[in-house]
């Protein structure tokens, strides 16, 4: 256990001194470093790969193989870069990272619906550079956020970087459902990644680019308890370290509805239209699909 421990430890120092490291150079030099460990996974036997090309294979059957290979190429770049730019986007001065946000899209209904006073629920799903869509979103209102600790070891370093905007994380737990709940009755926002696999305690299944998966139920708890509207935002990352393009969407009304299968197929369609519009950008080496329905056989 203590050598566990200080393993922990210690990879927990060398992860957050990488960073600081990281966001110590210019955004382009990040990520041409990213499109270079991108290149490597693709050309090397990894999980990383693996997972990406079973989800791949599975969510876009009418790509060609060879189409497939090569969003999949482009997508193990984009989750490089993903990754090495965070140091950037957690340590940057706040300003300094506002400023990438080069476009906004649909900003103008979102502000409308906070300005509303009913509280918004808002999605940052896993595409682009989520940590920019939180950052950028709390700039504009109170949000309060889930959050669950990484295996990591840097929730100070990730804390201190997502809260120094005005957002506020709370445990993904009871506290923390009702900590959404108080903003929403605040007329605030209510932040959640609504693209995870809850297990099968927390969640049921609904069509996810045609395929059973195991999906969150809070997102429509709240909505239907609190009669919000729901958005979804993403910040997708524009070519030669341009910056971001933020797009705001207001969902479908039904993920409010009183029929938990309409509801769920609801959010899980304005996440895939979302992801169909910037496709190298999503997380396809998350295991999306590992919960799956009695009887079916592991999906990875």
């Amino acid at each position: 256990m203590k050598h566990r421990l200080i393993s922990r430890e210690r990879r927990a120092r060398w992860v957050q001194a990488m960073l600081r490291g990281l966001a110590r150079l210019p955004l382009g030099v990040v990520h041409a470093l990213g499109s270079v460990i991108g290149a490597g996974l693709w050309l090397l036997p990894n999980g990383t790969r693996r997972i990406a090309a079973r989800n791949l294979a599975a969510c876009w059957p009418e790509l060609s193989a060879a189409e497939r290979r090569r969003l999949l190429r482009r997508n193990l770049m984009e989750t490089a870069k993903g990754m090495l730019e965070l140091g950037a986007l957690w340590q940057w001065p706040l300003p300094r990272v506002l400023a990438l946000v080069r476009e906004v899209h649909g900003e103008a209904d979102y502000r409308a619906a906070v300005a509303a006073g009913h509280g918004v629920v808002l999605l940052t799903p896993h595409l682009g550079a989520w940590e920019v869509s939180g950052l950028y979103a709390a700039s504009l209102s109170p949000i309060t956020s889930l959050y669950r600790p990484t295996r990591l070891g840097i929730d100070e370093l990730v804390s201190r970087g997502r809260e120094r905007g005005g957002a506020r994380l709370v445990p993904t737990d009871q506290r923390g459902v009702r900590a959404l709940l108080a903003a929403l009755r605040h007329g605030e926002v209510a932040g959640i990644l609504p693209d995870q696999d809850p297990g099968a305690d927390n969640g049921e299944f609904a069509p996810f680019f045609g395929i059973p998966a195991c999906t969150m139920t809070l997102v429509s708890r709240l909505a239907a308890r609190s009669g919000t509207p729901v958005f979804l935002v993403y910040a997708e990352r524009l070519a030669h370290a341009a910056g971001f393009r933020l797009v705001f969407s207001r969902l479908d009304a039904a993920i409010g509805s009183a029929d938990q299968a309409a509801s769920l197929a609801a959010l899980n369609a304005g996440v895939e239209a979302a992801i169909r519009r910037v496709p190298a950008q999503y997380l396809w080496s998350y295991k999306r699909f590992k919960t799956r329905p009695a009887g079916e056989p592991p999906f990875y």
